[in-house]
Formats: structure tokens, C-alpha cells, sequence
């Protein structure tokens, strides 16, 4: 008879930490990052080591949600508040001391030079998470009022860097746990209304608002130029309008099934300006067309919709909230980026998911991984067999 002091073999060891692992969500993630991979050699394969980079930040943002992975949402929730203020703080700090690169300051040296706002992306979810945590079985009005003056602090700091990516992905994270929270639809619907109306007008009068020497409150004026040039691209196609209409034919010319791998001409004659970042699905398109274009968002309603559902089997109302803000995180990214190259939203500095180039976003969607994989662990993780030693007494 063995021991009942033998050592478990490796195989024993290591599986406790994958047990309980969203294997659906892992496969989704493998299909993705092969599609990232296939785009990033295709549009990148003469910009260097981008290709090689690219995977090294996949490999990367895999080892961060691994390690976050292990952690309970309980010990996540912990770090809520002391992420948030450190999020702010440094925010703060870049608006007085930051680093202007291209006319946005939005970087700070703390012996190294990162960019605080993209800290938010994660934090301001957690934060909310954590208050509505907090106040659960006892909302009020108040307290979505509070939920929303947390949120706008960060928003209305990073857009005064200026960053609108940033900040939209920050506010649609932060308005998702609202929304999941509870927030009443009379609520909601008003300011949806006023939004629509307000792009009807806009649109309507769009001659008049976009006329020579018009200025618009509240905006900046590259704000405002991208969206004018959004409405009308061909007003200076040669500039500000190059990148939406290069975008655009380079999605028609693909077609039903694509010119072929490595036979994009917008792509390779570099008609396409980011064809490795914010542009990428373009060269995507190009190449693979429209069924490749189907594939590609088929994986993102399926990681949407499996982050919805790793919400809906959560145990508390931080983890149905964080899992829910991942998701919608997720979605937000994927319509954005193919909608501003698509010619239907604004062109702003967002990337598209395991396909753009870009360490710190990669970096951010790992971390974000990780804490749905840590919800999805702590809904479904099995019991554990004991050693064979031990089944054998």
C-alpha cells in the first residue's frame, strides 16, 4: 500500500489551477488570437518585428490571466477602491506634470512612462462594482447618483487630456454596471432620446455646423473635425478624410471572399494609413472579405455572449457586474473600431481586440480576462480529488 505521505505527481499539482477554467471562453480566445496572429503577418510582415511583438504581447496578456485568474472576486473587490484612487490620482497628476506627445498630454514618468487612463478601463468597473456591492438590497436614487459622479470624475479627466477613445471605453465600462446595477429604463430613455435627436440635427444641418470658421461648445476642435469628416469624408479627401475613405475601399474591394492572404493591394501599396493598429480590420477585410468579416464578429458576439452568461451564473453582484462590464468592454471595442473604419462612427484611437498591434492594449484585455475567468472559476470550479494516497485509506 502507498504511502500516506506521498507526493502528489505534477499533473496533480498543476490541475487545481486550471480546474474550473471556462474551456467555451478559452476556445473562443484561441480562435481570435489565431485570426490576430494570421492579420498581424499579412499587414505587418514589412513593419519590422511587429509580428513577432504581437505575439510576445499575446503571450503576455495570456500569463496576466492566468495569475488573475487565481484570485477570488472577493480579493478583487478588496483592490476596488485603492485601484480607483491610484487611477484618479495619477490622472490628476498627468494633467499637471504629464508628458504632451502629438498635442495630447497624456502620459506621466514614474521612472517608467505609462499612460494612467488606461488603469480606468478596469478600475472604474471595479469601483462601481464595488459600491453597488456595498449598497446591495438597499438602492436608491442617490446612490446611482453617486455611482454616476465616480464615473465622471475619471471620464471628464482623461477627455480633457484630450483622449475620446479612451474615455468612451472608460464610460461605456462604467455605464454597463450601472445599467446591470439596476438603473430604471425611465432613466436610460431620456438621455438616449436627446442623443438620437441631437445626430439628427447634426446630421440634418450638417452643411451649416460644419462650415468654415463654425465653432462647437464643448468640443475640441479635432473632436469636431472628426466629426464633420465622418459625415463627409470627400471634403478633404487628401487629408483628415484619407484614412475613413482608404478604409472604406479597402472593405469593398475585398469582396464576398477577399483578394487572398498576403494580396491585399490597399494593404501592401500602404494606401491603408495603421494598417497595423486602429485600421487593421481594413487590411482584414481586404484580404478575406466578407466571410472572413463574418467569422471575425461571429467570435465577438460569441465572447459577449459567453461573458454575459459567466455573469449570469455568478454567486454575488460584484462578480454578475464585473463579468457583464468585461463583456460589454469587449463589445464596445469590437463596434467601435470596425465601426469608425466601416464609415459609420467617428475615427477615434481604439483598437480592435487580439488583432490590432499594441502592448498596453493587450496588456489591459488580459487583465480583463482574467477577472471574468476569476468569476467564471469561482461559480464552477469543481472539488478537488484527493490524492490517490489518500482515496486508497
Amino acid at each position: 500500500m502507498p504511502a500516506v505521505f506521498d507526493k502528489p505527481s505534477l499533473p496533480q499539482r498543476i490541475w487545481p489551477l486550471f480546474s474550473g477554467f471556462d474551456w467555451p471562453l478559452i476556445a473562443l480566445l484561441l480562435v481570435l488570437s489565431s485570426i490576430g496572429l494570421v492579420a498581424m503577418y499579412s499587414s505587418g510582415y514589412d513593419h519590422g518585428t511587429r509580428f513577432a511583438d504581437h505575439g510576445r504581447n499575446m503571450l503576455l496578456a495570456a500569463g496576466i490571466l492566468f495569475v488573475v485568474a487565481q484570485i477570488p472576486p472577493q480579493r478583487l473587490m478588496a483592490l476596488a477602491v485603492p485601484l480607483y484612487l491610484l487611477g484618479v490620482a495619477l490622472l490628476v497628476a498627468v494633467a499637471l506634470f504629464g508628458i504632451t506627445k502629438k498635442g495630447a498630454q497624456r502620459w506621466i514618468n514614474v521612472g517608467v512612462v505609462i499612460q494612467p487612463s488606461e488603469l480606468m478601463k478596469i478600475a472604474m468597473p471595479l469601483m462601481l462594482a464595488w459600491w453597488f456591492q456595498k449598497r446591495e438590497g438597499q438602492l436608491r436614487a442617490l446612490d446611482f447618483v453617486v455611482a454616476g459622479v465616480l464615473l465622471m470624475i475619471p471620464v471628464g479627466l482623461i477627455m480633457k487630456q484630450p483622449d475620446l477613445g479612451t474615455s468612451l471605453l472608460v464610460m461605456a465600462a462604467g455605464l454597463s454596471v450601472i445599467f446591470f446595477a439596476g438603473l430604471p429604463w425611465k432613466l436610460v430613455a431620456p438621455p438616449v432620446l436627446l442623443g438620437v435627436a441631437g445626430i439628427a440635427l447634426v446630421v440634418w444641418f450638417e452643411p451649416q455646423l460644419c462650415a468654415d470658421g463654425v465653432r462647437w461648445p464643448v468640443l475640441h476642435d479635432y473632436q469636431q473635425q472628426r466629426i464633420c469628416t465622418l459625415l463627409d469624408p470627400s471634403r478633404d479627401p487628401l487629408g483628415k478624410g484619407f484614412h475613413i475613405i482608404q478604409g472604406m475601399i479597402a472593405i469593398g474591394s475585398g469582396g464576398v471572399w477577399g483578394k487572398g492572404f498576403m494580396a491585399g493591394t490597399q494593404t501592401h501599396l500602404e494606401f491603408i494609413p495603421e494598417r497595423t493598429t486602429d485600421f487593421i480590420f481594413a487590411a482584414f477585410s481586404e484580404e478575406f472579405g466578407l466571410a472572413g468579416n463574418l467569422l471575425l464578429i461571429v467570435c465577438f458576439v460569441l465572447l459577449v455572449w459567453r461573458g454575459l452568461a459567466i455573469a449570469a451564473g455568478a454567486g454575488t453582484l460584484f462578480g454578475r457586474l464585473m463579468a457583464g462590464a468585461v463583456a460589454m468592454i469587449f463589445f464596445t471595442y469590437a463596434f467601435v473600431n470596425m465601426g469608425m473604419v466601416s464609415g459609420i462612427l467617428p475615427v477615434v484611437g481604439v483598437p480592435l481586440p487580439f488583432v490590432s498591434y499594441g502592448g498596453t492594449a493587450m496588456t489591459t484585455l488580459g487583465l480583463a480576462l482574467g477577472v471574468l475567468m476569476s468569476v467564471a472559476r469561482s461559480r464552477h470550479q469543481p472539488e478537488r480529488e484527493p490524492p490517490e494516497s489518500l482515496q486508497t485509506l
